[in-house]
């Protein structure tokens, strides 16, 4: 089957997850666009056109979107704890708002959005400015998907590996099972593929499709 090419416009493009990304979707034929903050364009993999601009602020990249276009958003805090509320609600809030903003002005064809697992025990404020992220998407009206890992494995990020032994137990004992699932681990390669594959099957129109840890786990490309 041929998987007809996209125009993709990448936001957090220069990130943990988003460098990779961009190499896998021009792996894959489709056309990406990255916004980058002025004097981090070097950090945009080759290939992909740059736009040069700032993710909080919508209106210095709403012009360049179209209607065909799909969004990602990755722009977040890096290395989330609970000691982050302030930048949480600085940075990860107004950027997915200024995302929104952007992709409702232009009417693209799909927004991607990179959210956690939940609900959850603890990262409560993180957790709270994603929940609001997806609830400005919902009312936008915007056909979308929200991806809702809990952590990603992969270089520099391995440190979860020991809770392995603690989440096998977990998912065989029914009262945390469910939990266990939701809020499991996914690795760099499984998160890639997930936004791959939405990118690639977008849902109905004016749905916000939720792509829960499970799912990210058995994401397939074609």
């Amino acid at each position: 089957m041929t998987i007809p090419a996209r125009p993709v416009f990448v936001t957090g493009g220069t990130g943990y997850v988003g460098k990779r990304l961009i190499v896998r979707l021009m792996e894959r034929g489709h056309r990406v666009r990255a916004l980058a903050r002025r004097g981090s364009e070097s950090r945009v993999p080759a290939g992909a056109a740059i736009v040069v601009g700032d993710a909080l602020d919508a209106s210095t990249f709403a012009g360049v979107l179209s209607p065909d276009d799909t969004l990602i958003h990755l722009v977040g805090t890096p290395h989330p704890s609970p000691s982050k509320k302030a930048e949480f609600q600085c940075v990860d809030l107004p950027s997915i708002r200024a995302s929104v903003d952007a992709a409702r002005a232009a009417s693209i064809a799909h927004l991607v959005y990179v959210s956690v697992g939940q609900p959850a025990p603890m990262m409560k404020d993180y957790i709270e400015v994603r929940a609001t992220g997806e609830a400005m998407i919902r009312e936008a009206g915007l056909t979308a998907t929200a991806l809702r890992p809990w952590y990603v494995l992969g270089p520099g990020h391995w440190w979860p590996l020991l809770l392995v032994p603690a989440y096998a137990l977990a998912e065989i004992l029914p009262p945390t099972r469910e939990g266990a699932r939701r809020l499991g681990l996914v690795t760099l390669e499984q998160m890639i593929r997930a936004l791959v594959q939405a990118v690639e099957d977008p849902p109905p129109t004016a749905t916000l499709r939720i792509v829960d840890v499970p799912a990210i786990r058995r994401a397939n490309l074609s």
